[in-house]
């Protein structure tokens, strides 16, 4: 049976109340316990730098699922200086999982649009997990557009298993939405930065990440398929998600070695849900450190962005 939680977290939940109890007993005698207190946050820290150092592709697609990670919003209200949401698509209505507008970014006008998950139980259900129906791409585009007509950069969070593949979703044209929203970033004239912030899964996911740059945070996860999906798919069994993740290379590392992220920025021990604001103010530095660069290399964004997607893939040219 696949593995859906992470069963070491208990140990470092008992070590953390240990320590909590002799805090409490060293107050409550008036007694210094420090040794033995700092000989325990001595061991949790060995312990969580030595897990978390050698995550296996599998445990990174949890924690890139972690109920307590970040979302867009909550990037957006850090990084921004300010920002609005814009709402709807003008042709149907508006899509929850997709949250797009206009803002600042270090004083910049930007347009910002990402995918955006659930807290809890009633927003997952409102936002419906985060799997955009074609109104939402069709959203995507819309403020696509708006942006190169009045020449703002475009910022974009990829955080989905992917594009809700219900009936309904296929009527209103989701294979149609999706394959507009590439078509029309391919081409886009203004510079855009992608940074994928926990799942990014299948072409629900690609139609925020043909950009300029792509960045990844360390324990997110990039792939043409979920790794339960590629196991339905290919082996017939979805329970053998664990052994698919690996074979999909899907970690930051993995697609770092392979040309096709640009930048992975690091997350503190035990993942961005354990700092989520230490992790939101290295993505904004990675952000602005990126978009200046491709701003500074002039010329046509779109020519740029060709050539850098031409180039993935390519190994060695035979003449």
């Amino acid at each position: 049976m696949v593995k859906r939680q992470f069963d070491y977290e208990d140990k470092y939940k008992n070590i953390q109340n240990k320590i909590r109890e002799l805090e409490e007993l060293s107050g409550t005698l008036d007694f210094d316990l420090s040794s033995e207190i700092k000989v325990l946050e001595g061991k949790l820290k060995s312990i969580r730098d030595q897990k978390y150092q050698n995550l296996t592709p599998w445990e990174k697609v949890l924690l890139a699922r972690h109920p307590e990670r970040p979302t867009t919003i909550q990037y957006l209200d850090h990084i921004c200086d300010e920002w609005i949401e814009l709402h709807g698509d003008r042709y149907y209505g508006d899509d929850p999982a997709i949250v797009g507008g206009i803002g600042t970014f270090n004083g910049m006008p930007v347009t910002v649009i990402g995918h955006q998950r659930g807290k809890d139980t009633n927003e997952n259900i409102k936002r419906n997990f985060g799997m955009p129906h074609p109104e939402g791409y069709r959203k995507v585009h819309r403020l696509l557009k708006q942006a190169e007509k009045f020449g703002r950069p475009v910022l974009t969070f990829i955080d989905t298993q992917g594009a809700y593949p219900g009936a309904g979703a296929e009527e209103r044209g989701q294979p149609v939405a999706i394959a507009q929203d590439l078509m029309l970033l391919a081409g886009l004239n203004v510079p855009i930065i992608s940074t994928v912030i926990g799942e990014g899964g299948s072409g629900g996911a690609l139609a925020l990440g043909v950009g300029d740059r792509l960045i990844m945070l360390s324990n997110s996860v990039f792939s043409v398929a979920s790794a339960e999906t590629c196991g339905s798919i290919l082996a017939k069994d979805p329970n053998r998600a664990e052994e698919m993740a690996a074979a999909l290379k899907l970690t930051a590392d993995d697609l770092k070695s392979l040309n096709i992220v640009d930048e992975v920025v690091p997350e503190p021990i035990g993942g961005a849900h354990t700092d989520p604001l230490e992790t939101i103010t290295r993505v904004k530095e990675a952000i602005a450190r990126n978009l200046y660069e491709v701003m500074e290399n002039g010329g046509s964004f779109a020519e740029q962005r060709y050539q850098r997607l031409r180039s993935m893939g390519r190994y060695n040219i035979i003449a």
